[in-house]
């Protein structure tokens, strides 16, 4: 179930057709899921508990006319590779690849070589000066043999051959897996949002790959759920005693910020920013121990010099860009901070009951307690509200 089935919603935004980062045309996300064996941790073995997320965000070849982005960092505690490119250039020339920690140079590497081979192939064989993937992470540990490199070149090839648009699977699939998110059973979630003809028309999505936060801080459009699901009601994965449990709010999150909008890299880079908002609003941020890095990128193709890209070609001495101005984005920011937040909550509720390793299980935030929680905090507030009123009753005017 995703957070509108339950009757509820995040903002004010209106959600694209399939309210998923693939309401942005052209954009494709695929999956390989990796989930076998069960009972003790046998390093190397399993269990295992992982896979690989590619969202590809062009049809065909992206070098051939890099995209406008931009990455921002709320806490570094992770990986997104390629960051130190796209900042430099405000450019994306490949696929992004989301997968757990220990996987990331083997995804890096299966995007690098089939780079390579679609430059060859459109270069009449000529090799590449270069290529630079960006693929990020989150620690999957928790549930799977995460020293087992179990993620190999096919599965990435697998997830960028299957990548498809309409709707996205979400919750425990590809990178997101063995992910946990505020101590419920997390991984991947996307929303989108949709601006009106009158700002511009253009079209936010996000995608998340969520493994953060603490089950306290959980809220739901403002709604501070989390104060009402304690580990007593639902069980917090792990055991402190035996050292297997992580802190809460440890983990990390990574998102992934598309629009159609015609923006700059720099531009995209603010867009990044406001990623943060939609996982503060969602009670995270504020751990030391999560990574928090977010990549935003456009998907209006500008006329970016080859030179860097595609061997053999030369560049004008002047290109001209189109983009809109600072004072247009503010719509874009909203709908960045909402479609964030409802995609994380969209992981939350798609995620099912996981047991990993050792037997540790990441129980799923379901609707009935979400439903629960809701109504505890209404009854709470309706509490709070009634003495709120009766002192002011007693309050001698100013």
């Amino acid at each position: 179930m995703r957070l509108r089935e339950l009757g509820l919603s995040v903002g004010f935004g209106t959600p694209g057709a399939h309210n998923a980062i693939t309401d942005v045309a052209g954009i494709t996300v695929g999956h390989t899921t990796l989930i076998s064996g069960s009972g003790r941790l046998d390093p190397g073995h399993g269990p295992v508990r992982t896979g690989v997320t590619v969202i590809r965000p062009v049809p065909g070849y992206v070098r051939e006319t890099p995209l406008p982005a931009g990455v921002h960092t709320l806490n570094g505690n992770g990986e997104l590779t390629g960051m130190a490119w796209i900042a430099e250039s405000g450019l994306l020339t490949t696929s992004v690849a989301l997968t757990n920690t220990h996987s990331v140079g083997v995804v890096r590497d299966a995007l690098a070589a089939m780079d390579s081979a679609e430059g060859r192939a459109k270069t009449a064989g000529r090799a590449l000066y270069w290529s630079m993937p960006v693929v990020g992470e989150t620690y999957d540990g928790m549930l799977n043999d995460i020293e087992g490199a179990h993620v190999r070149p096919e599965h990435v090839a697998a997830a960028y051959d299957s990548a498809a648009s309409g709707p996205v699977t979400e919750g425990s699939v590809g990178g997101g897996t063995g992910m946990i998110c505020h101590e419920f059973k997390g991984g991947i979630g996307t929303a989108s949002r949709e601006l009106a003809a009158a700002e511009g028309g253009w079209t936010v999505g996000a995608l998340v790959q969520a493994n953060y936060g603490s089950r306290a801080d959980l809220r739901v459009d403002g709604v501070p759920a989390g104060r009402f699901l304690p580990s007593s009601l639902v069980p917090v994965p792990g055991d402190y005693a035996a050292g297997s449990r992580l802190e809460p709010g440890a983990g990390s999150i990574i998102v992934i910020i598309a629009t159609d909008a015609p923006i700059l890299g720099d531009q995209c880079r603010r867009l990044a920013q406001r990623a943060a908002i939609g996982i503060g609003r969602a009670g995270g941020g504020t751990s030391d121990s999560s990574g928090d890095i977010f990549l935003a990128f456009s998907t209006a193709r500008q006329p970016v010099p080859p030179e860097h890209f595609l061997p053999g070609m030369r560049s004008p001495a002047v290109i001209e860009v189109r983009a809109l101005p600072h004072d247009r984005l503010t719509p874009l920011f909203a709908a960045v901070a909402e479609a964030t937040e409802e995609a994380i909550l969209n992981a939350l509720l798609a995620a099912t009951d996981m047991t990993g390793r050792d037997g540790i299980t990441a129980h799923a935030l379901t609707p009935d307690l979400l439903s629960r929680a809701f109504g505890q905090a209404a009854d709470d507030l309706a509490s709070t509200s009634a003495r709120l009123a009766r002192t002011a009753g007693h309050t001698a005017p100013l």
